[in-house]
């Protein structure tokens, strides 16, 4: 019987035409990837902007402002794995081309946005074209390179999410010191454009050759289980309440369904996802570590913009600079992991990269008002350090399990686990602080009308925005403001870092260590052997 690995070596070697231009296909398909990580991380930097009201922002509230991340991460988490197959099925260019145009018409009306509703549409109309693009780039980054090669080409690929995440807070910055909020948006419609052009030009189209029977059951269980997930997930982030009886509905219900897909495929003749791919403790392991670490990162980095702006006072420019470490590590490092896991193993080059992290989240912990930020700029670095041996391993781990033709269902999975481990980790890690910071500030809101108190104590924003409008009378609100995110902050750091270490067990216990060396002879004798 044959193993996912083993059948990889069944697909049809690729044409020399394709081979030589191999890098520039990958230098366009990074130009896809970077619009798609651009946009998240700009709008890091811009929601205090947007919270403003009229005519500087759209007067979001705190519960508006998350509504506007996570319409995106709903739409593209719940149609992730389904573009996925589309791609796999109808051609991943064809599935690529659209995506972007998708995309990049969501941006442009979400520049125009009037109100905050309307901007959380059309970055719910953004993430569903990012869902195309982003399975996309991967797969046809696994059929445009020979598998000795796929190692080193994952590694730039990853590499360039680190170049997106080191310009987008900059970029933002920039823009909104020049620009209107908008333009964080607007920004995305050339470069659109630009990959458009080169992608018609240079990249090939791929599918699989055989894809047999369309699974329209798999399709909608998998979107409408992921969808009730994640929403559920969000719901309880955003009342600080997981024991909410909506939000336990809707999170059972999405597990429900998703349990249902699992034993639907399992049955199918014709599965959309081959399930049996998870009894591989590998293929799984790499899955896991790349879900926890997204559920630690994305939930701490998150609060790491309101530390940077509303307690530190720097401006969004100057947070997007303050990051820019965390992905200058990206990089620098992630082209070269491939390097370590050939020295030392996918196990403790992994290992490695999650405890880096864990230790880099519990950092967070002693950070306060004065701290100098020369110690912030260390832990992001470390931070971007410990990501790129994480993600370059696991993505070529999971890549290489499955066949070439199934290289958009692989792609497809990753950043599936990927984003709905980022969403939990937003909303369980939102809530935590939510929860820690409204504790910790309630018994400074006394003097507050009684109208006022149960606004002032949603989020540090909402209590320095309320003392700004008390001018004189609010300023006694400023400090305890301070005081109590900074413990909801090391609350949430120590809760990350803990999620983190869980990873680094998982995949101590099961990634692979470092490869044994064949016997300089062993090519040889097994030529000989197949001869007679």
């Amino acid at each position: 019987m044959t193993t996912p690995a083993d059948r990889v070596g069944e697909a049809p070697r690729i044409p020399e035409a394709v081979h030589r231009r191999r890098w520039a296909i990958l230098g366009v398909l990074m130009l896809s990837l970077l619009i798609v990580v651009l946009d998240n991380s700009i709008l890091n930097v811009a929601v205090k902007t947007i919270s403003t009201p009229a005519p500087t922002g759209l007067g979001a509230t705190q519960s508006q402002l998350e509504w506007a991340i996570n319409a995106y991460t709903l739409v593209f988490a719940g149609l992730l794995f389904s573009a996925g197959l589309l791609g796999d099925r109808l051609g991943r260019k064809k599935i690529l081309l659209g995506g972007l145009v998708v995309f990049g018409l969501g941006s442009a009306l979400a520049a125009e946005s009037g109100t905050p509703a309307q901007l959380i549409a059309f970055r719910a109309v953004m993430g569903l074209g990012a869902a195309f693009v982003m399975p996309a780039t991967l797969a046809v980054l696994m059929n445009v390179f020979e598998r000795e090669e796929q190692p080193k080409a994952i590694g730039i690929w990853a590499g360039g999410v680190g170049l997106a995440i080191a310009i987008g807070p900059i970029t933002g910055g920039v823009l909104l010191d020049h620009f209107w909020w908008g333009s964080v948006f607007l920004i995305n419609v050339p470069i659109v454009l630009i990959a458009l052009v080169l992608m018609v030009w240079l990249v090939p189209d791929s599918r699989d050759p055989r894809p047999g029977r369309i699974d329209p059951v798999g399709v909608v269980l998998s979107v409408v289980g992921l969808v009730l997930l994640v929403y559920g997930i969000i719901k309880g982030g955003e009342l600080a309440d997981f024991t909410d009886a909506k939000v336990l509905s809707t999170i059972g219900a999405g597990i429900a369904v998703l349990i249902a897909f699992v034993v639907f495929e399992k049955r199918s003749d014709h599965p959309s996802l081959d399930v049996t791919y998870f009894r591989n403790k590998v293929f799984s392991a790499a899955m896991a570590a790349i879900a926890l670490v997204f559920f630690a990162l994305m939930g701490v980095t998150f609060f790491a913009v309101f530390y940077t702006q509303s307690v530190r006072g720097y401006t969004p420019l100057q947070t997007g600079l303050l990051m820019l470490p965390l992905a200058v590590a990206q990089l620098i490092f992630a082209p070269r992991a491939r390097l370590v896991v050939d020295r030392f193993g996918n196990r403790a080059t992994t290992t490695a990269g999650m405890l880096i992290i864990a230790a880099m989240l519990a950092a967070f912990a002693t950070l306060d008002a004065k701290t100098p930020i020369w110690l912030l700029e260390v832990i992001f670095f470390l931070m971007g350090t410990g990501m790129a041996h994480i993600m370059t391993p696991t993505s070529v781990v999971i890549m290489q399990a499955l066949p070439r033709e199934k290289a958009g269902s692989a792609s497809a999975l990753s950043n599936t686990f990927r984003q709905v481990g980022g969403a939990l980790g937003i909303a369980v890690l939102g809530s935590v602080l939510s929860t820690a910071y409204r504790n910790g500030i309630e018994g400074s809101l006394g003097a507050l009308p009684a109208g006022l108190r149960g606004t002032a104590g949603e989020s540090i924003e909402a209590t320095l925005g309320i003392a700004e409008k008390l001018g004189p009378r609010g300023a006694a609100l400023v400090t305890p403001a301070h005081d109590a995110f900074l413990h909801a902050m090391h609350v949430t750091a120590v809760w990350g870092a803990g999620v983190a270490l869980v990873g680094a067990v998982v995949v101590a216990l099961f990634l692979p260590g470092r490869p044994q060396a064949r016997p300089q002879d062993a090519d040889e004798k097994e030529l000989a052997a197949a001869r007679e």
